[in-house]
């Protein structure tokens, strides 16, 4: 097949990875009157809106499945699968078929640092220079996105909380444009990976080997704004992934493996699919023209491979079942089936606002709202979602939890971001009113 025709502004990688941060289903539920809602968790859930909305965009073939998952406080989930792992596959999409979550790692990452937080390894306000150095004095460009030696010295230090919540001033290469793109680019700074395939606009540029090496080189770049100014999305949560593995003194993936995934009973998430789970895997297509077409086919996935460093931003692969637990984990404030994963303390501040006094968020994706350790804060929830379509959160106005797992990109091709919240307010609604 040719994929010559991805050779779009709307196909770059730019668009491909950024789209996923656009909205969560925590901005929408914010407009809601969750206190009113919170007794729906009694009544039998009957989620039309979402079943009809799942059913519609598998029906029209916009995409190869959709799962959505719903569950009140501590109880099982409802799952809502339709459509099959690949367009005119056979093998069905369930709880358990394998999705690239992207960005929804952000949240996992955000909260390992919680937990060596609330351990007093870490410290919120502590600048991360006091365990990698090599961020002791930082640079700041004197022009967004301009000059990279017009520069001048930031003022404060970066911070744990500035990593957790995107204003340590840090860039992006899927957000940031000319000299300091360029840059992130030859040096590796690539904390991402979509397709084996050589897809014109994606760039084959090569990242740096090993989390370690990745932390140096982003030192030495000149950050884009002031740390702790402005909301800006970034490279914080793969930097974080850093922080942790000196901190913890484990690597980061191990770290998450043993103190989240494995207490949590998360059996399938990992940043490297094993070749024995590869029958579960997904196809991620490409939207060109309204049409999905495969950009990472299952069997050839870029995801069978080990990634050059675990990307504590955007580098999980997980299954409904197992998002829906860390989300459990999250409203039962750190314990699921009777076990302790994380203090309440710790989970309670996570998902709070911790954006610093000093940072604003005027012009930005989350302008009017709050932002936690790696996900959006809005009216009691708390979450974030993917750039190939998936999302979730927890509200804890409502006792809920809800994720939605689809594969495409890029993300703002439909607008399943804001459909889901949407069709969930619906059927919230229509059970209010059965109860009232």
């Amino acid at each position: 097949m040719a994929y010559r025709e991805f050779d779009t502004p709307s196909m770059s990688r730019r668009a491909l990875l950024r789209g996923g941060a656009w909205l969560t289903a925590g901005a929408a539920l914010a407009g809601a009157p969750m206190g009113r809602m919170a007794f729906a968790r009694e009544a039998a859930a009957d989620w039309k809106n979402v079943s009809a909305m799942v059913q519609k965009y598998v029906t029209e073939r916009k995409v190869a499945n959709m799962v959505a998952t719903l569950g009140w406080g501590d109880k099982e989930p409802l799952y809502i699968a339709r459509g099959t792992l690949a367009l005119g596959g056979t093998v069905k999409a369930d709880a358990d078929s394998l999705y690239r979550i992207y960005s929804m790692t952000k949240p996992i990452t955000g909260m390992a640092a919680m937990i060596l937080i609330d351990e007093g390894k870490l410290g919120l306000d502590q600048p991360i220079a006091e365990l990698l150095p090599a961020y002791s004095n930082m640079m700041v460009q004197k022009t967004y996105d301009g000059s990279i030696t017009d520069v001048v010295p930031a003022e404060r230090p970066i911070t744990v909380r500035q990593l957790l919540t995107h204003t340590a001033g840090l860039g992006y290469n899927i957000v940031q444009k000319g000299p300091i793109a360029a840059a992130y680019t030859e040096q590796g700074l690539i904390p991402g990976q979509v397709s084996r395939l050589p897809l014109p606009g994606l760039g084959r540029a090569t990242a740096v080997k090993g989390l370690d090496v990745f932390a140096d080189r982003l030192a030495k770049m000149p950050l884009v704004l002031q740390p702790g100014s402005k909301w800006s999305y970034s490279v914080g949560l793969d930097l974080m992934g850093r922080v942790i593995e000196v901190a913890s003194g484990m690597k980061f993936d191990e770290f998450l493996r043993t103190q989240i995934f494995e207490p949590t009973g998360m059996t399938s998430t990992w940043f490297t699919v094993p070749e024995s789970e590869i029958g579960r895997l997904t196809t991620n297509y490409g939207i060109m023209n309204g049409s999905p077409l495969p950009m990472d086919p299952a069997r050839a996935s870029i995801f069978l491979d080990k990634p050059p460093f675990p990307f504590g931003g955007a580098g999980l692969v997980s299954s409904p079942r197992d998002y829906d637990r860390f989300l459990e984990m999250l409203l039962g404030y750190g314990v699921i089936d009777g076990r302790r994963v994380m203090s309440e303390k710790a989970v309670k501040l996570g998902t709070s606002d911790l954006l610093p006094e000093t940072a604003t968020t005027k012009g930005t994706w989350i302008e009017g709202q709050g932002f936690g350790a790696g996900g959006r804060v809005s009216d009691g929830a708390y979450g974030w979602g993917g750039a190939a379509g998936t999302v979730a959160l927890v509200s804890y106005k409502v006792g809920l939890r809800a994720n939605l797992m689809t594969q495409y990109m890029p993300s703002e091709a439909y607008p399943v971001h804001d459909a889901f919240p949407k069709a969930v307010l619906e059927d919230l609604a229509v059970m209010q009113g059965a109860k009232s």
